[in-house]
């Protein structure tokens, strides 16, 4: 387990399962943070000291990740979106701000979607919303490669279980590659190095590659409506997601605004986490 000052760590049960959750803050108004793939909670490892100074934190491990249970089944992410919503309740949390990130910024959507009533305000990183225009999305798909590779027969496994392939996935995330230092690397990477884990990963792309994919693009969220205030940050030198799918989430939001990093990669809680803190401490005020 890595360590960041200020950060105390607890064990959730919730749905039969039980969550890792990294706390920190005393007191103020509740963030919750969902990270990405490859990662877990040390993904906001810059974040959490500059919100805890006015809010309590929580970061979650979602299903499969970090040090949380990696159950052979539940990868759907409306069913990850109903485990944070357990831990949630767990922990007796009300109405909370929101930052999510890649699959946390996706599962983030769901839950707003889902339970707006739970959610203040949320802030998304990099990552697409839910309601993309497949003919301008189209040209950008190539950008699921490595998708394929995860979810191949075998080959998915032995990578994440190596961490040959989530470290090049990492690496080739950020546009400045001095962000990782091996310490870090070796984090992400090694928690994949457990058999459920890794096959916790496959799974979570082989449900989103064969059963979420073409009803999100069939426009399965057509008729929900983002009621919750949003702003998505997205560093525009994403390896695998283009800024210029962002457009048409208009007739399905209330209130959301998007802000464009350049010379930014995917990876923006690690690359840019002082625009990242920024963002988040003018959006929640």
């Amino acid at each position: 387990m890595p360590e960041v000052e200020g950060v105390s760590h607890r064990r959730v049960g919730a749905r039969g399962m039980t969550f890792h959750v990294a706390e920190a803050g005393a007191g103020g108004d509740v963030v919750v943070l969902l990270h990405g793939f490859p990662q877990h909670w040390y993904e906001w490892r810059h974040l959490i000291p500059v919100l805890a100074a006015d809010h309590r934190v929580i970061a979650i491990d979602l299903r499969g990740h970090g040090w949380s249970d990696a159950p052979e089944r539940g990868y759907a992410k409306e069913e990850m979106a109903g485990d944070v919503l357990a831990v949630m309740d767990e922990l007796g949390l009300g109405r909370v701000k929101l930052i999510g990130h890649d699959w946390g910024g996706w599962i983030g959507f769901m839950l707003c979607l889902s339970a707006p009533e739970r959610f203040e305000r949320f802030l998304a990183l990099n990552v697409v919303h839910p309601w993309p225009r497949f003919l301008i999305a189209l040209p950008h798909l190539w950008r699921f490669w490595y998708q394929q590779v995860i979810m191949a027969p075998g080959l998915g496994y032995l990578g994440l279980r190596t961490g040959r392939f989530t470290r090049l996935l990492l690496r080739l995330g950020v546009h400045d590659h001095t962000v990782w230092d091996r310490a870090t690397l070796d984090s992400f990477t090694g928690s994949f190095a457990e058999p459920a884990r890794a096959r916790a990963g496959v799974r979570l792309y082989r449900t989103f590659t064969l059963h979420e994919f073409v009803p999100v693009v069939r426009g399965r969220y057509k008729r929900r409506r983002l009621t919750v205030p949003t702003r998505l940050v997205f560093g525009t030198r994403d390896a695998y997601l283009s800024h210029k799918v962002l457009g048409g989430y208009e007739p399905y939001a209330d209130d959301l605004d998007i802000v464009l990093v350049p010379e930014c990669g995917h990876f923006i809680a690690d690359e840019r986490p002082d625009l990242v803190a920024g963002q988040a401490k003018t959006f929640f005020t």
